[in-house]
C-alpha cells in the first residue's frame, strides 16, 4: 500500500498545486491550518527524499541519517492523521469539494489518497454507487458464461507473488473469476480481456466483489478501457499513435534509435495502457498511478510513459533492442520503488496538450478510414482475382477441352476423309458396274425388242425350237464321238511309238556290237556280257528325225482312216488341226529324254571304247563287268524313257545277278 502522506511538489508544470490562499473564501480555517501543516511537510519530506539517497550508501558513518529518518516518521505519523481528518471531511462532502473545490481536491488525490479511503474514493470519483447493474451481479454469478474456461486459465497468471491470490481456492481468485464472469456476460462483445484481470484484482484489493465488480463496469464504459479490451483493440492502436507523436516531438533522438533498431512502440507500451503500469511498477507504486487515473483518465499512462523515457534516455540510447527489452523489464519497473513522488512530480512535468491529442486522434481515425477503404479495397480486388483466378481455371478446362475436341475433330475429319476416299472409289467401281449393267440392260432389251419384232416370224415356232434341240443333241453325239475317235487315236499313236522306239533301239544295239567286235583283236578273250549280233552305234541326230517320220507317217495313215467317217464340219477340222499340233508336242517333249539318254549312253560306250584301245598294247583285251552300269528295276514302267542298249547288252550276255550288283557304276 503506498504511503499516503508522499506527494509530488507543488511546482508542477501543467497542474501547479493550489495554495490555501487561492481557495481562502471557500475553506474554513481548520481546513487551511491543515493545508498549510501539508505543505510544510510536503516540503520536509522533498528535503529528506534527497537525503534517502545517500543514506543507503553511507549507513556505517552517518548517524544524522538515522535521526532526519526517526524525525521524518514522527512528522509523518501527525500528518497522517490530520491527512485522515481531511479525507474524512471530503468523502462526506463530497459534492461540495467536487464542485467548488476541484483543484484542490484533484492537487489532493495526484499526493495520494489513503489506503482505507481508496475504495469510497474511486466509487465516488467514477460514479459506481448508482449503476443500475449493482442489482443483477447476484443473479449473473448464477449463470454460466462461455469465457469460464479462459478466466479459469489466467486467474493463476494474476499477482501471482501476491498474498491475497496465491493459492487456486484463495478467497481473491473465487472473487477474480466471479467478477471477470460477470462482466463478461454483461459485455458480451468484449467478453474476457486477460490484461482486465489486473485492474479487476487491484479493486478487489481495496472493496468487496460487488462494489468491484461496478467500478470495473463504469471504468469499462467511462474510461475508454472497453474500447482498449475490445478484440479488434481500435483505442489501443490509437493510444499508440498518440504516444509515438509525443515520442518524435519531444525525443527525437530516442524515437530515432527506436527505430533504427526496430524496436517498436507496441513492445513496450501495450502493456501500459491494457494494465495501467499494474505489470509494469510494483503495487505501491502503481496505486499512486492509479488514484490519478481514476480522476483524470488515460492521460497519466502518457504522461507517466514520457516521463520513464525522459528519465531513461541516456542510458536507452546506448542499447541495442534487446538490451532495451531487458531494461524496460528489470529496470525501469524498481527506479522509484522507494520515491514514488519523484514518478509523479516528473509525470506533470511532461508536456501534454489535450487539443493535440484530439487533433491526433482525429489523424489517426483518417489514416485507419483510408486503411480501411484500402482493407475493402484489397478485400474486393482479392475476391475479384480469386473470382478471375477461378475464370481463368474454368477458361482453361475449357480451352483444355476445346483443344481435346479439335483434336479429335482432326482425326475425325482424316477418317473421314479417308472414308470418302474410299466411298469415292467403291462408288467409281460401282459407277462403272452401273454402266456395265446399264450396257447389258440395253443389250438385253434390245435383245428383248429383237424377239418381240420376231415373234411372228414362223422360225420360232415350236416346231423350230424342236428342231434345233434335235441338231443339238445330234452335234453333241458328234462331239462324242470325236472325242472317242481321238482318244483311240492317241492310243494308237502312243502304242506305234513305242514299237518304233523299241525296234529302233534294238538296232542301235546291233551296230553298237557290230563296231565293238571290229575294233577288237583277232583273238581277244570273249566277254560274256557283251553281245556280238549289237548293231553300231546309230547317229544321235538321225534318230528323231526317223521317230519323227515314222510318226508323221502314222499319223497321216490315222488321219486318213478317220476321214471316211463323216467328220466333214468345220470343228471337227479345227479339232484334227488341234489334235495334229498336240502330236507333235507330245512327241517332242516324249523323244527329247529319249535322246538324251542314248547320246549319254553313246558317249559312255565311246568312253569304254577309247579305253579298251589304249589298253590293247599292254595285252588287256577283255571286257568285264564294270563297263556295264547297275541297271534300275523300275525303268520298266511304262511312263518312264526306253531302256537304254547297256542294259539289252546286259541281259543279251546273260550275266548273273551277282556281277550286276557288284559292278561299279559308270563314270
Amino acid at each position: 500500500m503506498a504511503s499516503p502522506g508522499l506527494s509530488p511538489d507543488s511546482s508542477s508544470h501543467s497542474a501547479p498545486a493550489c495554495s490555501p490562499a487561492s481557495d481562502s473564501e471557500n475553506l474554513s480555517a481548520d481546513e487551511l491550518e491543515l493545508l498549510a501543516k501539508l505543505e510544510e511537510q510536503n516540503r520536509l519530506l522533498e528535503a529528506d527524499s534527497k537525503s534517502l539517497r545517500s543514506v543507503e550508501g553511507s549507513r556505517r558513518n552517518s548517524g544524522s541519517s538515522l535521526v532526519s529518518s526517526s524525525s521524518a516518521s514522527s512528522n509523518l505519523s501527525h500528518l497522517e492523521e490530520d491527512t485522515w481528518v481531511l479525507w474524512g471531511r471530503i468523502v462526506n462532502a463530497w459534492d461540495e469539494w467536487r464542485k467548488r473545490k476541484e483543484k484542490l481536491l484533484k492537487e489532493l488525490i495526484r499526493k495520494g489518497i489513503p489506503h482505507p479511503f481508496r475504495a469510497v474514493v474511486w466509487q465516488l470519483l467514477c460514479g459506481a454507487a448508482a449503476l443500475p447493474v449493482r442489482g443483477q451481479y447476484s443473479e449473473l454469478l448464477r449463470r454460466s458464461s462461455p469465457c469460464e474456461r479462459l478466466i479459469r486459465r489466467d486467474i493463476a497468471r494474476t499477482y501471482p507473488e501476491h498474498d491475497f491470490f496465491r493459492g487456486q481456492d484463495s478467497l481473491g481468485q473465487e472473487g477474480l473469476f466471479n467478477v471477470m464472469k460477470a462482466y463478461s456476460l454483461v459485455d458480451r462483445e468484449v467478453g474476457y480481456c486477460q490484461g482486465s484481470a489486473f485492474i479487476v484484482g487491484l479493486l478487489l484489493m481495496q472493496m468487496p466483489e460487488e462494489e468491484a465488480f461496478c467500478v470495473f463496469v463504469r471504468l469499462m464504459q467511462e474510461y475508454r478501457l472497453r474500447e482498449l479490451f475490445k478484440p479488434s483493440m481500435a483505442e489501443l492502436g490509437l493510444c499508440i499513435f498518440q504516444f509515438e507523436a509525443l515520442l518524435q516531438e519531444q525525443l527525437p533522438e530516442l524515437n530515432t534509435h527506436f527505430r533504427s533498431q526496430s524496436f517498436l512502440t507496441s513492445m513496450y507500451a501495450s502493456s501500459w495502457f491494457l494494465t495501467l503500469f499494474l505489470t509494469t511498477f510494483p503495487l505501491p507504486v502503481a496505486t499512486r498511478v492509479f488514484d490519478i487515473f481514476m480522476d483524470e483518465g488515460l492521460e497519466i499512462v502518457f504522461r507517466v510513459g514520457m516521463a520513464l523515457l525522459h528519465f531513461n534516455q541516456a542510458e536507452l540510447v546506448q542499447l541495442d533492442m534487446e538490451g532495451m527489452s531487458q531494461y524496460f523489464q528489470k529496470v525501469i519497473p524498481h527506479q522509484f520503488d522507494s520515491c514514488p513522488d519523484k514518478l509523479i512530480l516528473r509525470a506533470f512535468q511532461v508536456k501534454y496538450n489535450p487539443r493535440k491529442m484530439k487533433r491526433l486522434e482525429k489523424e489517426y481515425a483518417s489514416i485507419k478510414s483510408k486503411e480501411m477503404e484500402e482493407q475493402i479495397e484489397i478485400k474486393r480486388l482479392r475476391t475479384e482475382n480469386r473470382l478471375l483466378k477461378q475464370r481463368i481455371e474454368t477458361l482453361e478446362k475449357e480451352s483444355a477441352a476445346l483443344a481435346d475436341r479439335l483434336i479429335q475433330g482432326q482425326v475425325t475429319r482424316a477418317q473421314e476423309a479417308e472414308e470418302n476416299y474410299i466411298i469415292k472409289r467403291e462408288l467409281a467401281v460401282v459407277r462403272q458396274r452401273c454402266s456395265s449393267a446399264t450396257e447389258s440392260l440395253q443389250r438385253a432389251q434390245s435383245t428383248i425388242r429383237q424377239l418381240q419384232h420376231q415373234q411372228g416370224n414362223p422360225r420360232l415356232s415350236e416346231a423350230f425350237v424342236t428342231q434345233l434341240e434335235a441338231e443339238l443333241e445330234q452335234s453333241r453325239l458328234r462331239e462324242s464321238q470325236t472325242r472317242g475317235a481321238l482318244k483311240e487315236m492317241q492310243d494308237r499313236v502312243l502304242h506305234m511309238e513305242q514299237q518304233s522306239s523299241s525296234v529302233r533301239l534294238q538296232e542301235v544295239q546291233e551296230e553298237l556290237q557290230d563296231q565293238l567286235q571290229g575294233q577288237l583283236p583277232e583273238h581277244p578273250e570273249p566277254d560274256p556280257d557283251l553281245d556280238p549280233e549289237q548293231d553300231p552305234e546309230p547317229d544321235p541326230e538321225e534318230l528323231p528325225e526317223e521317230l519323227r517320220a515314222l510318226r508323221e507317217a502314222e499319223a497321216l495313215r490315222t488321219l486318213s482312216e478317220l476321214q471316211p467317217q463323216g467328220l466333214h464340219e468345220g470343228s471337227n477340222a479345227v479339232a484334227m488341226e488341234e489334235l495334229r499340233k498336240r502330236v507333235t508336242e507330245l512327241e517332242l517333249q516324249e523323244a527329247a529324254p529319249s535322246i538324251a539318254q542314248l547320246q549319254e549312253h553313246i558317249r559312255e560306250l565311246k568312253a569304254e571304247i577309247r579305253m579298251l584301245r589304249g589298253s590293247l598294247p599292254f595285252g588287256a583285251v577283255g571286257l568285264g563287268p564294270p563297263l556295264r552300269p547297275p541297271l534300275d528295276s523300275s525303268s520298266s514302267s511304262d511312263e518312264d524313257p526306253p531302256p537304254s542298249p547297256l542294259r539289252d547288252l546286259g541281259h543279251g550276255g546273260g550275266s548273273s545277278d551277282s556281277d550286276r550288283e557288284g559292278a561299279p557304276p559308270a563314270p
